[in-house]
């Protein structure tokens, strides 16, 4: 029994110096920076829900990619996003999929998994996968999607000791803190200001205001924020699908796309079984479907399989 295991993208290659190893497990975080500050646009962030999702966004131009904690909970385990999965859940996916894909991947943290020891061992897990960033929310433990009604958020100070917490716990300086905040459909405009704010006075890089309703909302937090701003636009939510044109023009830094991708996979996916289930043949679907010569392109099969024969030749010398 032979095993050709692919090594992950994200290992370093062996290097006589040990601070070309630790640049190299680092240069996500810069990475991702320099995209934010040198685009001449938004930096558009899409979802990404498993590494061969990843291998898709890279092979066609994505620069940047996301792991969804509600992405997390629909594909990996068929739950909704109230809170169900743990550290370890969100670890695995990251892993994969930086092993996968070497674009800067930022990670929804949620609330960052318990106390400050539980946020700072969260912090340095991802760190270790070669996460370029995470963002982490001012909501309480027991938290509810950003775009669903009765969120509650814990206090300023609790929410300025997560990001005290998550900043201490890096390693690496380049490695993002993004605070989230919904404050703006718990509280109001003004709280959301001044909790964004204080979040950035405590070592927050970079904000996520959740749920914003129109651009004068981006533009208000653009002219009082001194660091870059993320537009949350997911579809079915508060926000509307702003262009990123409209988003540039009002001091957005950032967009993210969490679950464009996987809701579109989703729907063909249902199509697919729903016909499947009736239908004599699949014959008719099969211009819906990716070939299997694309599949085997972006799994580099091939390469794979040659090396695989090399091994067997050589065994049969």
């Amino acid at each position: 029994f032979l095993m050709i295991r692919r090594p992950p993208r994200s290992t370093p290659k062996p290097s006589s110096s040990a601070s070309d190893v630790y640049k190299r497990q680092h240069m996500r975080g810069r990475l991702f920076r320099d995209l934010v500050k040198n685009n001449k646009e938004p930096l558009s962030i899409l979802g990404t829900v498993n590494a061969y999702s990843s291998i898709l966004a890279q092979k066609n131009g994505v620069k940047s990619i996301y792991l969804s904690g509600s992405g997390v909970a629909a594909s990996s385990f068929g739950l909704p996003d109230l809170g169900f999965t743990k550290l370890e859940d969100v670890v695995e996916d990251a892993r994969r999929i930086t092993s996968a894909c070497d674009l800067p991947l930022l990670v929804d943290i949620d609330t960052g998994f318990g106390s400050s020891k539980s946020i700072q061992n969260t912090i340095k897990s991802l760190e270790k996968e070669n996460v370029a960033a995470v963002h982490i929310e001012d909501q309480v433990d027991l938290k509810r999607c950003g775009h669903r009604p009765n969120k509650k958020l814990v206090s300023i100070v609790e929410m300025q000791d997560r990001i005290k917490a998550a900043v201490d716990a890096r390693t690496d300086d380049d490695f993002v803190i993004m605070a989230r905040s919904d404050a703006l459909a718990v509280e109001n405009e003004e709280m959301l200001l001044e909790r964004i704010n204080s979040y950035v006075e405590v070592g927050a890089d970079m904000i996520f205001p959740e749920a914003l309703v129109s651009l004068d909302g981006y533009k208000k937090i653009a002219v009082a924020s001194s660091v870059p701003i993320l537009a949350n636009i997911t579809e079915f939510g508060k926000t509307p699908l702003f262009s990123k044109k409209e988003l540039h023009d009002v001091g957005v830094s950032m967009i993210l796309y969490p679950l464009t991708a996987f809701r579109a996979m989703s729907k063909a996916a249902e199509k697919i079984y729903k016909e499947l289930s009736s239908k004599e043949s699949q014959e008719h679907m099969l211009e819906q479907m990716q070939t299997r010569d694309e599949l085997y392109d972006y799994l580099s099969y091939h390469k794979y399989e040659k090396e695989m024969d090399d091994i067997l030749n050589k065994k049969d010398e």
